[in-house]
């Protein structure tokens, strides 16, 4: 029985992707261990490591003056771990407010620097991305989370700002190209599109790292990760495997480049039946609609029950929205065939009939 998996995180893998690493389990590549069990240490996991690296470089056009990091910690670590690596307690970083992850990005900061709120979006109940502010001359990085999968918005353009910009990818990361030169550092958590839960993504330049007078914890220094090629503790080896193997997937469909338009034509489909729907409508403004994170309304509460019960019938699943926003979400990540996009929509066709 085929199951059409919305879910928003832990998300979809592509079917090669499972059946490879399930694979490497039992047995990696004949070598009579799993990869469960091999020393980070060996060779062979080594060589795993510095493959997902250079993958990122490569997929994400990233020269040498940048470090790709596999960490712990899931990205919500990365709320303070940025803020405790790039601000001193006298200076001031800009967040924008766009949602869930945002919020709670500014609460953390909070704790090393000033954090100054310049453009928020809750006035709306974050149904929208704003695009009006003022960057103060003071400022020493820009937070923005670019795709923000409670709520189903996305910045599809990356503001201009002269500072560096620190972006909390964790729902879009590998899903469009991106201009790396704009960025600080990018962190990501793999379980939304690059990997199973356990480990964090993190892209930094290299120049910004060890400037601040503040102590840190050894761990939590993201010197200590770039001088050990994360491998300063043991990382978290399967996840680190199963996201160097999505990368190696992304790279056979064609790179970012070539996702962007699947994932731009998956959503068109979805968002244009639900415009069309007399039993739906869309949560968030339409020119700031994510391509990852599709969130809409039943018209009425019983459409909204009735809609539930066909999917979980049709074989749908994970398409509840969050739990306090309610309606739908249909998370439509990298590995989301387009024929499962394809069965959601013929759905909501024919549950229209049936009303």
């Amino acid at each position: 029985m085929k199951k059409h998996n919305f879910s928003s995180g832990p998300a979809i893998l592509p079917q090669s992707v499972m059946e490879e690493a399930a694979k490497a389990v039992v047995d990696w590549n004949g070598i009579g261990l799993s990869v469960l069990e091999m020393s980070h240490r060996s060779k062979e996991f080594t060589a795993v490591m510095e493959e997902a690296q250079q993958l990122t470089k490569e997929l994400l056009h990233i020269g040498d003056d940048y470090c790709v990091l596999f960490l712990t910690g899931g990205a919500s670590s990365q709320f303070y771990m940025t803020a405790m690596n790039f601000l001193e307690q006298n200076e001031t970083a800009c967040y924008i407010d766009t949602g869930n992850w945002s919020a709670k990005a500014i609460h953390e900061g909070k704790i090393f620097g000033n954090i100054e709120v310049i453009a928020s979006s809750k006035d709306r109940n974050y149904v929208y991305i704003p695009k009006e502010f003022t960057l103060p001359s003071h400022a020493k990085y820009l937070h923005i989370t670019t795709n923000n999968t409670v709520q189903g918005t996305q910045f599809h353009h990356i503001p201009n700002v002269d500072v560096p910009i620190v972006a909390d990818m964790s729902s879009d990361i590998f899903s469009r190209p991106i201009d790396i030169k704009k960025y600080g550092l990018i962190y990501a958590g793999a379980q939304k599109n690059m990997g199973p839960a356990g480990t964090t993504m993190v892209i930094v330049r290299k120049d910004l790292v060890g400037k601040l007078s503040r102590q840190i914890p050894t761990m939590l220094d993201y010197a200590t990760h770039i001088k050990k090629g994360s491998m300063f503790n043991t990382p978290p080896v399967f996840p680190v495997f199963v996201s160097m193997l999505t990368l190696r997937w992304l790279k056979a469909q064609g790179g970012v480049e070539a996702m962007e338009q699947i994932n731009i034509a998956k959503a068109k489909m979805l968002y244009d039946e639900i415009d069309r729907n007399s039993c739906f409508r869309g949560r968030v403004d339409e020119a700031d609609r994510s391509l990852m994170n599709v969130t809409f309304f039943a018209e009425t509460p019983e459409l909204e029950k009735a809609f539930y019960e066909i999917c979980e019938a049709e074989h749908i699943s994970q398409i509840k929205g969050y739990r306090t926003i309610g309606g739908f979400r249909a998370s439509i990540y990298n590995a989301m065939p387009t024929s499962s996009v394809e069965h959601l929509v013929q759905v909501m066709k024919r549950f229209e009939e049936q009303a």
